[in-house]
């Protein structure tokens, strides 16, 4: 299949729905050959309706802060695909309003095990696969990596922490052919956001503020998200690494 990431092998986590999803989508449809990993079995789903449509993709259950997950979603994508090329890694949650005087350790530390500690692991066990020839990892940050709201701390440091190990990394691998960049969402439609706001007492109020923080006055969709992926994956960024792409409909403009 020709296409902008044809004849690459990539591996996308938390890719059950949403952007993740979404990316894995992408990627199959510019020729790469996808392993889809979630805790989420809807992942396999996914993975089928990607083959259905031509595409090559597998899916494994992988928890992302587990090593030995890790060590087996990594063995997969090269048993079978041949190798790895781009790592994406997209696996996070969110939480519910958390107030810093009341937040508990177990909160903080769930939130950063996922969101922080399941990107380094990404690095960790994906990267001696990735330096056999070369490759590119994508990290999903956030905005609230860059800029903070309030009763979101852990979620804001966990995306703060995303940002500087992705140029930690970028610094440590350049001489080894990997680039390791980093895309910033603004609000987008997804899953997880809907479900953050049906949480919230006053939900449709919330939702209308957060439309409204946004200079393009609406929210994201998963795909405007999944491009900036694909554009970080090809060849077409190969002179960027360390780099904070922010998908945010100028809401960080402000």
């Amino acid at each position: 299949m020709a296409g902008r990431v044809a004849g690459k092998v990539a591996l996308v986590t938390g890719a059950a729905m949403g952007l993740g999803a979404e990316t894995a989508r992408r990627l199959a449809g510019e020729g790469a050959a996808v392993l889809l990993t979630d805790r989420d079995p809807a992942g396999e789903a996914v993975a089928l309706a990607i083959v259905a449509a031509g595409g090559q993709a597998a899916f494994c259950l992988h928890d992302v802060a587990s090593e030995g997950d890790w060590t087996a979603a990594v063995a997969a994508a090269v048993e079978l695909f041949g190798k790895l090329d781009i790592l994406v890694n997209n696996a996070g949650i969110a939480s519910s309003s958390l107030d810093l005087m009341t937040h508990s350790l177990e909160d903080w530390r769930r939130i950063l095990s996922i969101n922080l500690d399941g990107v380094f692991l990404g690095l960790r066990y994906a990267g001696p696969a990735l330096a056999v020839q070369g490759g590119s990892v994508i990290n999903l940050s956030s905005i609230l990596g860059k800029v903070a709201i309030p009763n979101a701390a852990a979620y804001c440091a966990s995306k703060g922490g995303v940002l500087l190990l992705t140029k930690a990394a970028a610094v440590e691998w350049a001489p080894l052919g990997i680039r390791v960049n980093s895309v910033h969402p603004g609000f987008i439609d997804t899953p997880m956001v809907a479900n953050a706001l049906q949480a919230s007492e006053n939900g449709n109020e919330m939702r209308d503020a957060l439309i409204a923080a946004h200079p393009m006055a609406r929210f994201g969709v998963p795909r405007e998200i999944a491009d900036a992926v694909v554009f970080l994956a090809s060849d077409e960024s190969s002179f960027m690494t360390g780099a904070e792409l922010v998908v945010d409909g100028g809401y960080t403009a402000q």
